[in-house]
């Protein structure tokens, strides 16, 4: 190996001082001369390590109440010089610069610092660190010439490589550091502009999702920007910010590799299923976190007790009651065919009854905001492969108008999250039957579930309980017979059911077909060409018949 790659000098400047000792220690050791800035050079003088100050190697002292450090040609010169340069190496000596061989720095704590409820503008703007930036990605780019470490857990792999190979490193081991600098300095610039996207012009937060941006001043907004009356634009570039948690066994198929990473909001905090944790069972796959995704957001529907059932991501059994007991086997008998191996998830803690309910019950996932002591410890026990995970059931605390992204062949697509519930001021009755009290409720809840049912679909529910589902078929009329079937199949009566479908009947051969199986009100957008020929058929039939005047389309 080159002599090029030596390590003689060391940079250490980290707001995180965990291992900082113990990496100098070690670097002293191997007879590497190390240099330092404020706090951290205080840390390694306290523990009798030789150390140069920075301000010793520019000539300037830190200034600015510490904004000023390190962006001196001492400091990004040592860095940036090409040790295959002649040229570079004169400049660098007749300028009495040194080169500097390893850096190890770590930012200041911006995102914590902006999680704090308690934080201000004012404290967020002075973690914004400018000198660490500018010397991780000095090092980075000059990285054939100088090791880069950002995070404390790369300190002891990269003493042992130095000890081994006589104060050397690899390669492949500088391109490694690089690559995860580069990585860290754009995470860090994300999570900035993310949080000032979320700043209004008071200083206060003006809008929690972090993706909106102010309307340009004098004239109308640009496409994809927010104007009067527009405040969930979308910016002309965004950066997604999330971290790692575990790498998957695998995608959707075994032949697929996977990953799961947690996104977080402006404040760095994780939510939804990013703020799961696991209690029990074996490693979560690719396709449960899928489920788990797709009942959570049908439990957030509901303020009252819950337990909602998913396979494949449609929902196939789904019930509220005044306890969560009664909510869960409700839910289970709406389908207790399809339940076998699918998710449950309920919004109130998880007792030993409920648990009791659970025997003989075959399920991949069941999730919940807490489980009582006793109830975990009986799963633990009884359920050895039941995956077990608490996860926050309200929406306190997330983003206020959360963003959807999904991938397509080389591009993302993003669009605000389907939260909007029926308003009562926009329903529409246009049959000539009024729907009664019950069948009031029943439509009310039969429109929450729909909007989680892959379209095309259409759900048959009584007032609390769904009794049958038809989802994701390519024409309303197949899901109109599905979800008629399924209720059959599983001996659920639709004498007085309520009926609703994500989209409006295009023919009316799909409200016949729930008319005819006893489904007494329905519940759609309304919006075709056909609605008189369908409110026709309503009337026929005797049904009553509400117009929303809103498509959930779930694709």
């Amino acid at each position: 190996m080159s002599p090029v790659a030596e390590v003689r000098r060391a940079l250490l400047s980290v707001a995180d001082k965990t291992g900082i000792v113990e990496l100098a220690r070690g670097l002293a050791a191997l007879g590497v001369e190390l240099v330092s800035t404020g706090g951290t050079a205080r840390a390694l003088g306290a523990a009798g390590l030789p150390v140069r100050e920075v301000a010793d190697l520019t000539g300037f002292p830190e200034m600015l109440d510490g904004r000023l450090k390190t962006l001196h040609p001492a400091v990004h010169g040592g860095l940036l010089a090409r040790r295959d340069r002649t040229d570079h190496l004169d400049t660098l000596e007749r300028h009495g610069i040194g080169p500097i061989d390893l850096l190890a720095v770590n930012l200041y704590p911006f995102e914590g610092t902006v999680a704090r409820p308690d934080a201000t503008v004012e404290d967020a703007i002075e973690q914004i660190d400018i000198g660490g930036p500018a010397m991780i990605r000095s090092a980075a780019k000059n990285h054939e010439g100088v090791a880069v470490l950002v995070d404390p857990a790369q300190y002891g792999t990269v003493l042992h490589e130095l000890r081994a190979s006589g104060r050397r490193l690899s390669p492949a081991t500088r391109r490694r550091l690089a690559l995860e600098a580069f990585r860290r300095t754009a995470q860090y610039d994300a999570a900035i502009a993310t949080w000032l996207r979320g700043i209004g012009p008071d200083g206060l937060p003006a809008v929690a999702s972090g993706l909106a941006e102010p309307a340009p001043a004098g004239g109308a907004p640009e496409p994809g920007r927010p104007g009067d009356g527009e405040p969930l634009g979308f910016p002309p570039r965004v950066s997604l910010v999330a971290e790692r948690v575990t790498a998957l066994r695998y995608g959707e198929n075994p032949h697929q590799a996977a990953a799961f990473y947690r996104a977080v909001d402006p404040a760095g905090a994780p939510w939804g299923v990013g703020a799961a944790r696991q209690l029990h069972g074996p490693e979560l796959s690719y396709n449960n976190l899928l489920d788990v995704s797709a009942a959570l957001g049908l439990l957030l529907e509901f303020e009252e007790p819950a337990a909602v059932a998913i396979k494949h991501t449609n929902p196939c059994g789904v019930a509220t009651a005044p306890d969560i007991v009664t909510a869960f086997e409700r839910a289970r008998a709406s389908d207790p065919v399809s339940i076998y191996g699918g998710i449950v998830g309920v919004n109130r803690p998880v007792n030993r009854w409920l648990v009791e309910r659970l025997s003989g019950l075959l399920l991949e996932i069941l999730f919940a905001p807490a489980f009582e002591a006793e109830a975990l410890e009986e799963l633990r026990r009884t359920k050895k492969k039941l995956r077990v995970l608490e996860v926050p059931c309200a929406p306190r605390g997330w983003p206020a108008h959360p963003r959807e992204w999904r991938s397509v062949w080389g591009g993302l697509l993003a669009q605000e999250s389907d939260l909007v519930d029926l308003d009562p001021r926009a329903l529409k009755v246009v049959s000539r039957r009024e729907p009664t009290a019950a069948e009031w409720a029943g439509l009310r809840f039969a429109w929450r579930v729909a909007k989680h049912a892959k379209s095309n679909a259409i759900v048959l529910t009584a007032v609390d309980q769904v009794l049958g589902v038809g989802a994701g078929q390519m024409s309303r009329v197949d899901a109109a017979r599905l979800a008629v079937m399924r209720a059959r199949d599983h001996g659920h009566p639709l004498g007085g059911a309520v009926c609703a479908s994500d989209a409006f009947f295009p023919f009316r051969d799909g409200l016949d077909v729930v008319a005819e199986a006893g489904a007494a009100s329905v519940i759609h957008p309304g919006g075709s060409i056909r609605d008189e020929e369908v409110v026709a058929a309503a009337d026929e039939f005797g049904m009553a018949m509400v117009l929303t005047g809103v498509r959930h389309f779930k694709h």
